[in-house]
């Protein structure tokens, strides 16, 4: 298969699950490869991302390393073979690429779960507010830059709508529910979408009041992305450079014990529409 300079992050994923099935196995680059009649180098690109994977090839793998998960392997096989264009292609060249690798990850989640403490989040914004969000960047962007921004964060939202859309928890801190990006009206319409959201069969928001104190990286704003699998789960972070994927065993737990005492600490989804509806008349 043709060498590929930049992997995606699903590349990226599956090349890291094949390294460590191979690590479990206990086995080297180079007995691996001499298992599959190739060059270390090819099973080096592979794990890397920098090779392509077919399905069989996910399998036969799997079969030298005597992975007995088939559930796993099944799920790596079908995420090695999901190489069909999807709508963030079209944004290539006009935005990062971990923007198009989050829009892909939130397109083939099984179910999202993620916390907000300073924004609203991206899946619930309105134009208007993603506009004001967009616009308090340094450098500010050109018109022509946040056009483009608009387009690629509205479509994200798309995820919601189609016929099957993932469950989706969205934990939002009271500090970003108050935060008044593009004005009071603006802010007041944004309340307003997140609580028709939040009238939605796949979607559970739940507010984090001042009152709650502090709580495990209160300072982070994360999202944990389910695959097919656990071993398939991503975290993913917000950070002032950008996004970053997170896919270590530990990373997960971790995360996953993190939003669980965030949760706990949240009103319920009753309670928080009653929360904003208290706070939108005070904009």
């Amino acid at each position: 298969m043709p060498q590929k300079a930049a992997p995606t992050a699903r590349q990226r994923r599956v090349g890291i699950e094949l390294r460590k099935m191979r690590e479990h196995a206990g086995m080297t680059v180079a007995y691996a490869a001499q298992q599959l009649g190739a060059e270390g180098a090819r099973v080096s690109n592979m794990e890397s991302g920098r090779l392509g994977v077919s399905e069989e090839r996910v399998r036969m793998l799997a079969a030298v390393y005597s992975c007995g998960d088939q559930a796993y392997v099944d799920a790596l096989a079908a995420m090695a073979t999901e190489r069909r264009r999807g709508w963030w292609d079209e944004y290539q060249g006009k935005m990062a690429a971990s923007a198009l690798d989050l829009a892909e990850l939130e397109f083939r989640a099984v179910s999202l779960r993620a916390v907000q403490i300073m924004h609203i989040p991206g899946l619930l914004q309105t134009e208007d507010y993603a506009k004001a969000v967009f616009s308090t960047a340094e450098p500010e962007p050109t018109p022509a830059q946040l056009r483009v921004s608009l387009s690629f964060r509205l479509r994200r939202r798309d995820v919601l709508d189609r016929d099957d859309p993932p469950p989706c928890t969205f934990l939002i801190h009271e500090a970003a529910l108050r935060m008044e990006f593009g004005g009071a009206k603006v802010a007041r319409a944004q309340l307003e979408r997140v609580l028709e959201a939040s009238e939605r069969d796949n979607v559970t928001v739940r507010a984090i009041p001042f009152s709650a104190g502090g709580f495990p990286d209160a300072g982070v704003s994360a999202a944990y992305v389910r695959g097919a699998v656990p071993q398939l789960d991503t975290v993913q972070l917000d950070a002032p450079t950008g996004v970053m994927f997170l896919d270590g065993e530990t990373h997960l737990a971790n995360y996953r014990r993190i939003l669980d005492r965030t949760e706990e600490l949240s009103l319920t989804p009753e309670d928080t529409r009653d929360f904003i509806h208290a706070i939108a008349p005070r904009l």
